[in-house]
């Protein structure tokens, strides 16, 4: 397909990058846009984009891209997605996919009616370790799961930290990467998540710089998720049933794992988010409007988790 990026950040790097690995299965970068003329330029320079545009309403105008993958602060994704669906075009959207539940919702059912595809990229879900994983639980490998507890953190500097942070961004570390916590957690066959206690550390920005979440499944399962921005986490997930265990040492890249003392390994083709890129293609070819992996009621449940994760916290941005 042919694509347009919005935004030249670190993630819009990562996926020009996997794109230009992708040009055997046709797929193409034909357009980047920045509100920054020589950002647009550089980034098209960098990846061999033959057009930088410094508005993205133009971007969304260009008639000859199909799909357009939004990589911009996590404030901007309604309207942009919106824009681009009136302008006909497919949409793969960085996660979160929006800052509240109610406009996830109005933009999947605004896809459906112009018949387009909408999908949130969180990449994890397509990994070939996540759909063995689930495979595996589904058959019943540890039995009924009892627990679970998964961190992730990172500490990035200066400008990318700002951003990460930012409240007027819509930042913080709940939205940033406690998706991918969440999203692993909605993988393993737990319904009904109920929270049970919330703990977060807030920064100068107001926003979560850690946050802690407690959570109790339908069956019992109890989960704690850890997420945090300005320390450093191993991403290790443990989940422990009742016939025995599994760790995954990077959950987030998801290419090994150990259930019950026997090791699997799961490596990628090229960095993982060729799986979803695949997924895109697969499901517009078929005229869908979303994807049966990560269906839209996953990912609204999601934004609907997070939501309530971030009203107990007292958390609100400025831009809301």
């Amino acid at each position: 397909m042919n694509w347009g990026i919005i935004g030249t950040g670190n993630i819009a790097s990562k996926f020009a990058k996997t794109i230009n690995q992708m040009n055997n299965e046709g797929e193409r970068v034909i357009a980047v846009a920045s509100r920054s003329q020589d950002k647009a330029e550089s980034f098209a320079k960098e990846y061999s984009i033959n057009k930088a545009y410094s508005s993205y309403s133009d971007l969304f105008r260009d008639d000859d891209i199909e799909i357009v993958y939004i990589a911009t602060p996590n404030n901007l994704h309604k309207e942009e997605i919106e824009e681009a669906l009136l302008n006909s075009k497919h949409v793969l959207c960085e996660k979160p996919i929006t800052l509240k539940p109610e406009d996830t919702i109005s933009l999947y059912s605004l896809a459906k009616s112009k018949n387009l595809f909408l999908m949130e990229g969180l990449w994890t879900y397509f990994l070939p370790g996540a759909k063995e994983l689930n495979r595996l639980i589904t058959q019943g490998a540890i039995g009924k799961i009892k627990s679970v507890k998964l961190a992730y953190g990172f500490a990035p500097q200066g400008e990318r930290r700002e951003r990460k942070l930012l409240s007027k961004l819509g930042g913080g570390a709940l939205l940033d990467i406690g998706i991918y916590n969440l999203g692993l957690i909605s993988t393993l066959g737990l319904k009904d998540l109920s929270i049970s206690s919330t703990r977060v550390k807030l920064n100068e920005y107001n926003t979560d710089s850690y946050s802690e979440t407690k959570l109790i499944a339908a069956n019992g399962a109890l989960i704690t998720s850890i997420n945090a921005i300005d320390q450093e986490y191993e991403r290790v997930c443990t989940i422990i049933g009742d016939k025995g265990k599994i760790i995954i040492p990077d959950f987030q890249h998801l290419t090994s794992f150990t259930v019950n003392d026997k090791d699997y390994s799961f490596p990628v083709e090229i960095n993982g988010f060729e799986y979803e890129i695949r997924e895109c293609r697969a499901c517009i070819s078929e005229g869908k409007t979303h994807s049966d992996i990560y269906s839209p009621d996953i990912s609204i449940y999601l934004s609907q988790l997070i939501y309530r994760i971030r009203m107990l916290c007292n958390m609100k941005f400025d831009c809301e």
